[in-house]
């Protein structure tokens, strides 16, 4: 039977069944998702077997310490995300959606202990993008690409205007290597450390995962808090 009962803001709600067959469709939608678990798990494992692109332009982006390069965004580690934040030089105010999604990045230890470095890059002038972190409370590295080529040459810019895209890096020494990105929809998935990681070449690094051959593995269970790494 359905429900009559009125609650928050809707009168429609979901039928009301007894416990048996809640359970029954329950377990019938759980199989299902297992399911998409197993696909999404094949999905990554091929991404971790993606060929890479080397990225021979020399970048030069403005952060808070001045000038930086590509490389120097890696902060020493081996892989780097790049989440191009949409905000233009003319903005005043950061993407609403770019917003949902820096909201939703976990503890960035969890990255850094993988290897691995997060930061965001915009167009706008790097004062902008400071000042809307601030009001934000975000505390994640933001670089601004104003005058450099770099959005323009990842799709982050182009005709239609602004674009939030996620693009993936890595790194052997001084060499570059754009490995995947995503956009759209795409980032629709991401927040936790464990989806960042599953864009990457290296992916969770876990000793379940199918992954190349020499691939770097930590233990099968090595969670840790934030505050225990040792970088």
């Amino acid at each position: 039977m359905n429900s009559k009962q009125k609650v928050g803001h809707s009168n429609v709600l979901p039928n009301i069944v007894p416990e048996a067959e809640w359970q029954a469709q329950i377990d019938q939608l759980r199989s299902k998702e297992k399911e998409l678990t197993r696909a999404h798990d094949a999905v990554n494992a091929q991404r971790r077997r993606l060929p890479m692109m080397e990225v021979q332009k020399r970048y030069q982006l403005e952060g808070e310490q001045g000038a930086v390069s590509l490389l120097d965004l890696f902060d020493g580690r081996t892989q780097l995300i790049v989440y191009h934040f949409m905000f233009g030089p003319d903005w005043e105010v950061g993407c609403d959606g770019c917003s949902w999604v820096t909201d939703a990045i976990s503890h960035p230890a969890h990255l850094h202990a993988r290897d691995t470095s997060l930061v965001l890059v915009s167009r706008a002038p790097l004062q902008k993008l400071i000042a809307y972190r601030e009001l934000m409370g975000w505390h994640l590295p933001w670089y601004s690409s104003l005058g450099s080529d770099f959005n323009f040459d990842f799709n982050a810019t182009n005709d239609e205007g602004e674009n939030h895209v996620v693009s993936v890096f890595l790194r052997n020494e001084d060499e570059i290597y754009r490995t995947y990105y995503t956009d759209q929809r795409g980032v629709e998935y991401l927040g936790s450390h464990w989806t960042y990681l599953d864009l990457t070449p290296f992916g969770r690094q876990e000793a379940w995962e199918d992954s190349p051959v020499g691939w770097p593995k930590g233990e099968l269970h090595w969670t840790r808090r934030h505050t225990e790494y040792i970088e």
